[in-house]
This record gives structure tokens, sequence and C-alpha cells, in this order.
């Protein structure tokens, strides 16, 4: 991620706010002075704020969350749009349709059915029996879902954070924000109100190229995130493979124990030993008995003579 100097802070026009009756007295330690009526933002405040705002995404983006970014100005719309787009985030660049974090669900049943209606435009049989009038309907519906929500098919969850433009014009998506306790990163001008923002960049909001800057720089922290998460999906699939054989072949290794010929032959032979020497044992044990045997049977006989 390339660092933004200060230099470039101020080439691009940065530290321009708004006119001194205009100001909001919460963003005085932000402000560097007053020239010719106008007041001035200090770049370094904004420097830092930058750098702790990018790590914030980056770490959102690393964990696999979105961030959703929201800029309906005129001079912001294709910028953002151009810049979000590229690492695959959500992104509000028309109106802001009310209740879009507080009625959550409702929002995605609209999406659902612009999906629906995206089926029913693919299924010939279907389409083509519907009338002319019937089909403009749809269209025109289809056009205007694409327009306010096309942006945001693939946020299938509330997100983790905003990043937001300008704070006085997008006041609703702030408040629903504060309301669901979700962290808000946003540009803030010296006629804004700072209170409640999470994490503030003191900034020209008006400028296209002071918000080309802090949004590209922002994106480019979210798309290290999201390469170092890939990288590191990539490293633990490749030491499961490698476990996997190893635990094989020590579960073969347990169920086949190998046995050496030598040792099964003395085995044998020790076996064959001890019967040899349990057949005499019993043989001298039956003579004994015999003889015994014949010593009783010898008085009988005298007494009979």
């Amino acid at each position: 991620m390339s660092k933004v100097q200060f230099e470039d802070l101020l080439k691009a026009g940065v530290h321009f706010g708004h006119l001194k009756r205009k100001w909001n007295p919460h963003m005085a330690p932000y402000i560097f002075m007053e020239k010719n009526g106008i007041h001035i933002i200090d770049l370094q405040k904004t420097l830092v704020k930058m750098d702790e705002s990018a790590a914030a995404m980056k770490q959102i983006a690393k964990s696999g969350r979105k961030v959703l970014f929201v800029a309906t100005k005129k001079q912001a719309k294709q910028i953002v749009s151009d810049l979000v787009s590229a690492i695959n985030m959500p992104y509000v660049t028309e109106r802001w349709p009310g209740g879009m974090l507080t009625n959550f669900p409702t929002i995605r049943k609209a999406v659902k059915k612009m999906s629906s209606i995206d089926k029913l435009m693919k299924d010939p049989a279907n389409w083509n029996n519907l009338s002319k009038r019937e089909k403009l309907q749809i269209t025109r519906q289809r056009a205007k879902l694409e327009k306010i929500l096309g942006s945001i098919v693939d946020l299938t969850r509330l997100p983790a954070a905003l990043f937001i433009v300008d704070v006085m014009k997008e006041k609703i998506a702030v408040r629903e924000a504060q309301r669901l306790g979700i962290p808000v990163f946003a540009m803030v001008d010296t006629n804004s109100e700072p209170k409640g923002i999470d994490f503030v960049i003191p900034a020209n909001d008006d400028a296209s190229e002071s918000i080309k800057l802090i949004v590209s720089e922002m994106c480019d922290a979210m798309a290290e995130g999201l390469n170092e998460r890939k990288s590191e999906r990539e490293k633990e699939t490749s030491d499961k493979k490698d476990q996997k054989p190893k635990v094989r072949k020590s579960a073969a290794k347990k169920e086949a124990p190998v046995v050496d010929e030598d040792e099964v032959d003395l085995e044998d032979e020790d076996i064959e030993e001890n019967d040899e020497d349990l057949d005499a044992e019993e043989d001298e044990d039956a003579d004994v008995d015999i003889d015994e045997n014949d010593d009783d049977l010898d008085p009988d006989e005298e007494d009979e003579d």
C-alpha cells in the first residue's frame, strides 16, 4: 500500500474548508488556521486519521466482512463507483433508500424481486406469454431497482462498517448506523458534525481530487487486507494437504506391524522343545504309577497261597 504524503494532500486541495461563518465549533481541533474568511484544515491530523482508518478497514477486509460506501454527491458518484467496484464492495451512489439498515429484510426482498425478474426475462416461454404493456412495466421496474439497489446485490447481511463522503448530506445513513451500532468512517469538512463518527477524516469533501485521493487510499488498504486473507487461506489448505498423507502412513504402520522371520522360527523351536519336555514328564509319571500298583498286588497273592 502506497503511503500518502503531505504534498499529495496539499495538491489535491484536502486542506480547504468552508467559510468561517458556516463552521461547526466541534471541528475546531482539526482546523489549522483561517485565511481570507476560509478555514484551513490541519493536514498533519488528516494524515494520522487516514492511517488509523486505513488500518481499521484493512482488518475488516481481512476478516471477510463488508464495508458499505455511501456517496450520493454529484462529484463523488463516478469516483466511488469505479474505485469500490474494483474490490467487490457494496456502495450507494444514488438516493439513500430510507431504512436500508434498520429495515434491512425489506431491502433484501426488493433485491430478490429483482433477481426473480431476471429469471422471468431469461425464460422465453413465460416472457413471451406476457403482453407488451406488462413487459414494459416489468422492465421499468427492473431498471428502477437496478439503479437504486444494483450495487448492493451481494450484500446478504448488514455491513461491518460504513464509509461516508459527506456527513451532512448522508445524515440519514449516519443515524441508521448509529442506531444499530455500526462503525462509521467519514470524510468530515469544517461545516460538519464530527460527534457520533467513529473514524473522523478531516478533509475537503467537495473537491473531486480530494475525494478520489482518500477513497483510493481506503480501497488500497482493503485490497491489501483481502490479499492477505487469500494467502492465509491458501497456506491453510496446503498445510492440510501435507498433513493428510502422514496420518495415513502412521495408521498403516500401526495396523500392520513388521515381524522378523528369524524371531518366528525361534519361537516355533521353543514351543516344540516345551512339548517334548511335557511328553517325557507324562511318561515318567505313568511308569511310577504302574510300579506302585504291582507292589500292592504282591502281598494279596501271598495270602491266598
